[in-house]
């Protein structure tokens, strides 16, 4: 599951790479609403499982951040 945490690569696309008043959930690629559509559909399916989970962990923890920083759920 620590593996999932790859899914943070996709901020080194973004200009600049970090920005502390930014939400990531709905602005990196990887956090979109498709692909944690995608992440939650993998929690059902036995084979990748933990990774779907680790990925939708991932995910809420983003958006909590978000909340928390922010006072946003999602950009």
């Amino acid at each position: 599951m620590s593996l999932t945490l790859l899914v943070d690569l996709d901020h080194l696309l973004a200009t600049p790479i970090y920005d502390a008043s930014r939400c990531s959930i709905g602005f990196h690629p990887l956090h979109t609403f498709i692909p944690i559509g995608i992440y939650l559909i993998a929690c059902f399916i036995p084979k990748i499982r933990l990774i779907g989970i680790g990925l939708m962990v991932h995910m809420v923890l983003d958006s909590v951040d978000c909340q928390l920083t922010n006072g946003v759920w999602f950009t």
